[in-house]
């Protein structure tokens, strides 16, 4: 009976582990962590997600009458030059024995950029001068008895008619005067002589000294001081032949190859627009110079120079650079557009809220902005709101919101 008991009891009996993990206060703590853990993980997912910047096209809104801008019918490579560019050298040979200048200065018309040694042509100049000055002194000498003597036949024709002085020595007193006469003629020239020969030494001299031939800005500094230099090449590794390489920076412009079968969409005079490989959004505003009469038959291509409208100091020599070669848009019916619109690219335009909305880009973020939409021509679409020139997103994405960050597409 008392087993029996025993064995009743024991069935009654609860398994504490078994009430912890179905219905105690133990069991309910498992399952909040966990729910606050699915909690974090979901909200961090969403931070990173927000954070994240949105890539985006850019576009710019366009003034009312871009439909009637010119397009583009020819692009071409090619690589900016310079007009003027010159190495300047010594127009003798001679040591250096100073240079003034350094790559990346810029120099004027006429200022010193080298000296050569120059004892050899000052001590020409000297002798020059002195035989000058002897010169001229022998002049004034013959010059004074010239004076005298004229005096001297001035009396003796006096005198002869009176018979005072013979005819024997009036004639010899003309003849006196004669000869000196022949004397300041010949000394004056050998004067101009000894002048022009100091002339000459002077400008030997003025050789040594190197000037720039205009203004520019100096790009390569070939030689050194205590280096030779001499205009012709003469051998060897001894002699420089150039001092320095001067480039008019406002002399740039552009040399395209264009090949020769499209010659004929380009024209002196064409407007052009020209893109800088190092810039490639700045767009320069160019035009045709001129179409250099002959072809390369190994590339089957015609060299055409282009001139830039702009000058910047970001335009450098040798820089590669696209031309788009234009040509005025045909003229199309004119949409008449009410005050205060712009032409954007249609996509740009996007329904949010029952509205038409654009995403204006600023720093980093964007904003969206109301607007009006108009008619649509050409994938541009009218609108009112915004002004022309602003940054718009080219296609928002259905994700983006308003001050959303975004990052901007590379090309």
């Amino acid at each position: 009976m008392t087993a029996d008991k025993n064995e009743l009891l024991e069935r009654l009996r609860i398994d504490r582990e078994l009430r912890d993990e179905a219905g105690s206060p133990r069991g309910w703590w498992w399952l909040a962590v966990l729910v606050a853990a699915v909690a974090g993980a979901a909200g961090a997912w969403l931070l990173l997600v927000r954070g994240r910047a949105v890539e985006v096209a850019e576009v710019t809104a366009l003034a009312p009458s871009a439909l009637s801008t010119p397009t583009a019918v020819l692009q071409a490579s090619g690589y900016v030059t310079a007009e003027r560019e010159a190495t300047v050298s010594a127009e003798i040979s001679g040591l250096l024995t100073h240079v003034y200048i350094q790559e990346g200065e810029h120099v004027r018309r006429g200022q010193i950029l080298a000296r050569l040694e120059d004892g050899s042509q000052l001590a020409a100049l000297a002798q020059a001068q002195a035989q000058w000055r002897a010169a001229q002194a022998l002049l004034a000498q013959y010059q004074a008895q010239l004076a005298q003597a004229r005096l001297d036949l001035g009396r003796d024709q006096a005198l002869v008619a009176r018979h005072l002085v013979s005819e024997q020595a009036f004639e010899q007193a003309r003849t006196q005067v004669a000869v000196l006469a022949a004397q300041v003629r010949s000394q004056r020239r050998e004067a101009q002589v000894d002048r022009a020969a100091v002339e000459a030494a002077r400008v030997q001299e003025d050789y040594t000294v190197v000037r720039a031939p205009f203004s520019g800005v100096v790009v390569d500094k070939a030689a050194q001081m205590g280096e030779m230099i001499s205009p012709l090449f003469g051998g060897g590794g001894f002699t420089r032949t150039g001092i320095a390489t001067i480039v008019d920076m406002n002399s740039l412009e552009v040399d395209v190859d264009v090949n020769e079968a499209y010659i004929d969409r380009v024209r002196p005079g064409q407007p052009a627009v020209a893109v800088l490989d190092a810039y490639p959004h700045w767009k320069i505003p160019a035009h045709v110079i001129a179409i250099v009469p002959t072809a390369n038959k190994s590339k089957a291509t015609v060299r055409v120079r282009v001139a830039l409208e702009s000058k910047d100091p970001r335009i450098l020599p040798q820089m590669g650079v696209r031309v788009s070669f234009l040509q005025k848009a045909p003229k199309r019916r004119a949409t008449a557009l009410p005050a205060g619109m712009v032409w954007v690219p249609a996509s740009a335009v996007v329904r949010r809220g029952g509205r038409s909305v654009l995403f204006v880009i600023g720093k980093s973020r964007v904003r969206e902005r109301v607007v009006t939409a108009g008619p649509v021509r050409a994938g541009l679409r009218a609108v009112s709101g915004i002004a022309a020139g602003v940054s718009l997103v080219r296609s928002p994405p259905k994700r983006l919101r308003d001050g959303e960050r975004v990052a901007i597409e590379s090309e």
